[in-house]
C-alpha cells in the first residue's frame, strides 16, 4: 500500500502476515521483490502484523490498510 512519504508524497509499504513459525526477513523481502519485478516495485519498508482488515467477501481491505497510515493528513495521495 501506498504511506506517506516526505520526499515522494507516497511510497510502497507491504504489510505481510508470516505463516506461523516462519521468521521473514524484511531485507530478505524486499531483495526478492527488486529481483523478481524491479526497485520500483519493492517495497520501502515492511510492516508485519497479525492479520490484515478483511472485506465481507474475503478480500484485504485495501481502503481501511491504507486509512490507518494516513489518519491525521489532510489527503490521502493515490
Amino acid at each position: 500500500v501506498g504511506v506517506p512519504d516526505e520526499k515522494w508524497g507516497e511510497a510502497v509499504t507491504a504489510v505481510v502476515v508470516a505463516r506461523e513459525g516462519a521468521r521473514p526477513n524484511a531485507e530478505e523481502l524486499i531483495a526478492l521483490v527488486k529481483a523478481k519485478k524491479g526497485s520500483a516495485h519493492a517495497p520501502k519498508e515492511i510492516q508485519f502484523v497479525k492479520e490484515l482488515p478483511m472485506t465481507g467477501v474475503g478480500k484485504v481491505d485495501k481502503k481501511v490498510l491504507k486509512a490507518s497510515y494516513w489518519a491525521g493528513r489532510e489527503r490521502m495521495v493515490g
